[in-house]
């Protein structure tokens, strides 16, 4: 059975697609922007708008009931790898403890934002069921 998981506290879906789809004890995010659910600004450099995908991910792991310690794997989406990498990388270090989840970086065309992350996270027992 799959859900779909909706919370106000990440910036609504742009397109046709949910925010997060749960199946079992896995939860699937979208690629989440850096888009700010309160004010809909997107903040300035790649570390601010990492600190911002971040939280909106975070606010639907919240929804889906799990957090980003349960994260298993992420996906993360640099307008400027070669640039942007080590300021990304000391960011995202501020959100995720040992044992990482694995993590694939590549470098893509994104549509005026310098950052984009998908995440798949486990669902500890019984939470999110209700």
């Amino acid at each position: 059975m799959i859900k779909a998981i909706r919370t106000s506290d990440a910036p609504a879906p742009a397109g046709t697609y949910s925010q997060a789809i749960t199946t079992g004890s896995l939860v699937f995010t979208c690629g989440m922007g850096p888009k700010d659910p309160v004010t809909g600004q997107i903040p300035e450099g790649v570390a601010a708008q990492t600190r911002q995908v971040l939280r909106n991910l975070e606010a639907i792991l919240r929804a889906a009931g799990t957090d980003l310690a349960h994260t298993v794997k992420t996906t993360v989406h640099l307008a400027n790898v070669r640039e942007d990498f080590a300021a990304f990388d000391q960011v995202y270090r501020e959100f995720f403890q040992p044992p990482y989840p694995v993590r694939t970086t590549v470098g893509s065309t994104l549509q005026g934002i310098l950052v984009e992350i998908d995440l798949v996270a486990a669902v500890p027992d019984g939470a999110g069921q209700g």
